[in-house]
């Protein structure tokens, strides 16, 4: 069965605040770990008054106290926000807590606006310095070698698996070039998903972390029982896409009757554009559709998205996702990956 993994991004619904989200975050890793998800991820975001994971590896630590089998990660570090050696004596932690369990996924974007990465403090430039950054972390995560004057205490040796993130294809041809596995975030950029996989599989050079391409694609998933109730709760994040077309980003709405009433036809578009790899239905609209990117993809791994405001339309949403995978004869018949492939 092709791997399914959830991305969080421990939204906090209005009225709600971000001890909420947080709490209801462990509840959905752990109840993604029940399911058989692979992996939960939390991703780091600034000066957003409706994500809580800003401090990401603090949230990862918190998840990964409160579950035991789930791996458990960034998708992602914002690496022009932090020095590498910081991020390697993080994730070296979180490591020697929770051994075999910790992912690490690195972006390029900073994850916040202009104003915001100033009060981070970082080089404007920094991002310039990605490629560079990535291999010094994984030095910094690799074998301590004899005589190495500067090292993580804890992060040296522990190997924590490195995933490059992107929506365009920079990331893919980085990921492709140091050998690493490629996250595509599809779930909110779509646009070059075909050329960045193409590129990503055409440029791959393996290494020691993995032996061929593989690559996860983010998709947005909203089931329910019936098509016309996943629509409602999938109106939430098409405000909230509104929202950030509209530059005034927020806590998640609640679900609307009329979607049309909400958006102006320019952001209707934008947004729609944004959201097009949703998968919205009933469990067999669902399947249907999650086929239909595996299909078109020929993805290693999806990772799911799900800005539902209703914590048990979140939690139902991701049991029916998981049972029609499960069911799914498509699904169930993907390519198997030799295992020194796959990402622990």
């Amino acid at each position: 069965m092709i791997p399914l993994s959830i991305l969080d991004l421990v939204p906090i619904v209005r009225d709600g605040t971000a001890r909420d989200a947080l709490m209801r975050s462990l509840d959905l890793a752990r109840h993604a770990e029940q399911l058989g998800y692979r992996r939960f991820w939390v991703a780091e975001h600034h000066n957003m008054t409706g994500i809580a994971s800003a401090a990401t590896s603090v949230v990862i630590g918190h998840l990964a106290a409160g579950t035991s089998t789930i791996r458990v990660g960034a998708g992602g570090i914002m690496l022009p926000n932090h020095s590498p050696i910081v991020v390697a004596e993080q994730f070296g932690t979180l490591e020697a807590l929770h051994p075999g369990r910790i992912d690490l996924g690195l972006g390029r974007a900073p994850g916040t606006d202009q104003r915001t990465w100033r009060a981070l403090r970082r080089d404007p430039n920094a991002a310039e310095e990605f490629p560079r950054d990535v291999q010094e972390l994984q030095a910094l995560l690799g074998p301590v070698r004899a005589g190495q004057p500067i090292q993580a205490v804890p992060g040296g040796g522990c190997n924590v698996p490195i995933w490059i993130l992107g929506s365009s294809t920079f990331g893919a041809q980085l990921a492709a070039a140091l050998g690493l596995p490629y996250a595509f975030a599809s779930h909110f950029a779509p646009r070059d998903l075909d050329d960045a996989l193409d590129a990503y599989r055409k440029g791959f050079t393996r290494s020691k972390q993995l032996a061929k391409p593989y690559a996860m694609v983010g998709v947005n998933v909203f089931a329910a029982e019936t098509d016309e109730e996943a629509r409602r709760l999938f109106t939430s994040a098409q405000q909230q896409f509104v929202d950030l077309v509209r530059g005034n980003p927020g806590p998640l709405r609640p679900p609307i009757d009329d979607i049309e009433k909400y958006w102006l036809p320019n952001e209707k578009a934008r947004a729609s554009g944004m959201l097009e790899f949703a998968v919205v239905g009933s469990p067999e609209t669902v399947r249907k559709g999650l086929e239909r990117i595996v299909r078109a993809t020929q993805a290693n791994e999806l990772m799911l998205v799900s800005a539902i405001h209703d914590h048990a339309a979140r939690l139902r949403s991701y049991e029916i996702a998981m049972e029609v995978t499960r069911a799914s004869r498509l699904l169930e018949n993907v390519e198997p990956v030799a295992r020194r492939s796959v990402p622990d």
